[in-house]
């Protein structure tokens, strides 16, 4: 890697260090994208993902093709999953440099200096056997499975997201997705299950984030949220970017709705569009008196699945304004800022 590319990296996160502090509510439209409306030919759908994704970097989309059975099977496994004794999900402790497994409180954001309140298992294919990552039946039946499938459809629907960027660029249709091949031992996409922790209302402290602001360093993510469990918040990156140094960040809350899909671009994209496509902040806080019991915080629970190149893709901006930089190098700094030890 070069150390132009280096310094990129370096300077990205010293942008992401400015996002932190409260901000100020803002209210957006957030677009909604029929994938399955039989009446929209896929030029249109082209456009519409095109054009949400390059005006905010979030949008949602229905009629993706995931069942919602699927998506309830997927959250109940991962319930199941957090709530197993410390010990258990400890045997499968996220091993350095793997993106792979369980981890707990480990995630320390540069926008607030603070870790996440949350704990997580992620699922990256090739490292799973590798490092004896999954639990076994006897320690939760069905898990493997369950997840396995739901990462396959989740990749699916992002390649499908992805034909419609690439065929915007230029780029061949099926461009992004031999670049994330899940038979490849350099496929490095993820899919996360994801426990925000709950917190005693004593215990509700300034500055204390679920997640604090940060992009994601994929090239998409898709985000599937349950039903009235708040807390997650976006930031449009242009706006971000663009903004008076010294003007708070306006953040809009994205509704919790069962089915469907939240999807936002992440910083590999944003670099193989020569920044068209522009990476967005989002952060999740905790919820407002309004949505609690007033005496505790109760958990939230989300499954992400991250559309990240194989480590062995270059990813080159078309026009060269940034320095080439392999998928592996890149997506190891932007986790290494971000988690401890």
């Amino acid at each position: 890697m070069t150390q132009h590319a280096s310094g990129s990296v370096e300077a990205e996160l010293a942008k992401e260090r400015t996002f932190g502090g409260q901000g100020i509510n803002v209210v957006r439209d957030m677009r909604i994208i029929d994938l399955s409306d039989p009446d929209v030919v896929q030029g249109d759908i082209d456009d519409a993902l095109w054009n949400a994704a390059a005006e905010s970097g979030f949008f949602q989309v229905v009629g993706h093709g995931i069942d919602q059975g699927a998506i309830d099977a997927a959250f109940d496994t991962s319930l199941r999953f957090f709530a197993l004794p410390t010990e258990v999900k400890e045997r499968r402790q996220m091993p350095p440099r793997s993106n792979a497994g369980w981890e707990f409180k480990s995630q320390k954001r540069p926008s607030t200096g603070t870790f996440d309140h949350k704990e997580t298992y992620q699922v990256t294919i090739p490292r799973m056997v590798e490092h004896d990552l999954w639990p076994t039946e006897e320690e939760i039946d069905g898990f493997r499975s369950t997840l396995e499938q739901f990462e396959s459809l989740n990749r699916d629907l992002a390649m499908r997201i992805l034909e419609s960027f690439a065929r915007k660029l230029g780029f061949d249709d099926d461009f992004f997705t031999q670049r994330h091949d899940p038979t490849s031992p350099e496929y490095q996409s993820t899919l996360r299950i994801l426990h925000y922790l709950p917190i005693a209302a004593t215990d509700r402290q300034p500055g204390v984030w679920r997640a604090g602001a940060h992009t994601d360093y994929d090239c998409l993510t898709l985000l599937h949220q349950r039903a009235g469990e708040y807390g997650l918040q976006v930031c449009p990156g242009a706006e971000a970017a663009n903004r008076d140094p010294d003007a708070p960040l306006g953040w809009t809350d994205v509704e919790p709705t069962a089915g469907t899909v939240t999807c936002n671009i992440g910083d590999m994209l944003m670099r193989w569009s020569d920044d068209q496509l522009p990476s967005t902040l989002h952060r999740v806080r905790l919820p407002r008196a309004d949505q609690t019991d007033g005496e505790s915080l109760d958990a939230r629970y989300s499954i992400a699945y991250f559309a990240q190149a194989d480590r062995d893709a270059m990813i080159e901006s078309p026009s060269g304004r940034h320095e080439p930089i392999s998928a592996a190098d890149y997506l190891q700094q932007r986790i290494a800022a971000n988690f401890a030890g």
